[in-house]
């Protein structure tokens, strides 16, 4: 299985609002940047596509590291709540329905496909990967604001 590096960041102007999605895909020395974004969407939404994004576009099955700022993202599967929604009809804890439910379908595929290991970053913290990847989302979500 191949070694992948996947950094991704989404963002929003206003929430909802425009927002855009950066993944960066790392496979030894080569690097593809992957972006887009919507004309209403969430902070959440966005974080979600880049990492849908980035492991659609693997050809092949991976082991993925994964790296975010997004809490939502990263303990939603590290701590399986994720599991449990769709367990339970996709219904949280507190019997609310869970979110997002179209992107974390896709995503629960991927992590079928790829063997995953999500890692959680301090996000605006210099971090080279991430702010490119914020760069990136940004960018997206500004050109849907003109």
């Amino acid at each position: 299985m191949k070694v992948v590096q996947l950094y991704t960041d989404g963002a929003c102007k206003g929430n909802p609002g425009p927002g855009g999605y950066g993944a960066i895909l790392r496979f030894g020395s080569r690097e593809k940047e992957l972006s887009g974004g919507e004309i209403s969407t969430t902070n959440n939404r966005m974080e979600l596509m880049a990492a849908i994004v980035g492991l659609e576009a693997l050809t092949e099955p991976c082991e993925v590291t994964l790296y975010s700022d997004s809490k939502y993202l990263v303990d939603s599967v590290t701590k399986r709540w994720v599991y449990s929604w769709r367990k339970n009809g996709w219904k949280k804890a507190d019997k609310k329905p869970a979110l997002n439910v179209d992107l974390w379908e896709r995503l629960l595929i991927m992590l079928k496909k790829h063997r995953v290991a999500f890692v959680w970053i301090r996000g605006h913290d210099g971090h080279e990967f991430n702010e490119r990847c914020d760069q990136l989302a940004v960018a997206e979500a500004e050109k849907l604001m003109k």
